[in-house]
This record gives C-alpha cells, sequence and structure tokens, in this order.
C-alpha cells in the first residue's frame, strides 16, 4: 500500500481501507499522514488533534480522518524549508554558523556577496 492509496482514500474515495484488509493496519504510516494533511487549511486543526493523541491505534487514527474530513481535492507539494542561497558562501567566508549566516545575508548587499564569492572561488573543476 503507498501513501497516496491512503491519502485518496481519507481525502477523495472514503473506502475504508483497513475493514477491506485488517492485515493493512500495520502499514499506516500516522505521522507522514498528519504531516501531508497539515499542509492544509481545512485539515489543520484535525491533524493537530491526531499529534496530540498519536498513541491511540492506527485504525482509529485513520478513521477518524476519514470521517472527520470532508471529501474533497487536497493536492500540495511536501513541506520543506526554504533552502537559502549564498548561505555556504558566508559561512565559509566568516566562519559562521548556519543563524549567523543567515542574519549576515539580511544585511549584506548583492556587491558584498559577490565580493564574497570572487574571493571564494578558487578555480577548477566544479
Amino acid at each position: 500500500m503507498e501513501l497516496k492509496d491512503w491519502l485518496n482514500s481519507i481525502n477523495q474515495t472514503k473506502k475504508h481501507l483497513i475493514d477491506e484488509d485488517p492485515s493493512l493496519e500495520k502499514e499506516y504510516p500516522p505521522y507522514i499522514i498528519n504531516r501531508c494533511l497539515s499542509g492544509h487549511m481545512d485539515c489543520v486543526m484535525y491533524a493537530n488533534e491526531m499529534n496530540k493523541y498519536n498513541f491511540l491505534d492506527k485504525d482509529m487514527q485513520y478513521s477518524f480522518y476519514l470521517n472527520s474530513l470532508r471529501k474533497r481535492k487536497r493536492f500540495s507539494p511536501w513541506l520543506r524549508k526554504d533552502k537559502v542561497q549564498d548561505l555556504e558562501c558566508v559561512k565559509q567566508y566568516y566562519g559562521y554558523s548556519n543563524e549567523k549566516a543567515s542574519q549576515a545575508l539580511k544585511i549584506l548587499t548583492k556587491e558584498q556577496i559577490n565580493f564574497i564569492k570572487q574571493r571564494l572561488d578558487v578555480g577548477g573543476m566544479k
């Protein structure tokens, strides 16, 4: 059983997969389902409730989503932390940590960042 099958049954078909095959309960990924559904405005509160009650059986968590959420097409990209450009250059040039480098990037101008890149450029194959 794939993740998309679980999400499609919760969001669109409303077909209870665990009732059809009880051995699928072991395959249900509650953390991943919570994470996927938390990216939608109408599901955030439900995902938060499941985070509070993560000790419940997998079947109960699945049934909660299946019976609580309205039938709707929900597609969203996976939530990731944004990757900041030029962060590695500033970290290497000044010897800063990620946090300090991100603060420094806020006050550096484009000319200063280009200067840092030129100073760090050692040539050769990339």
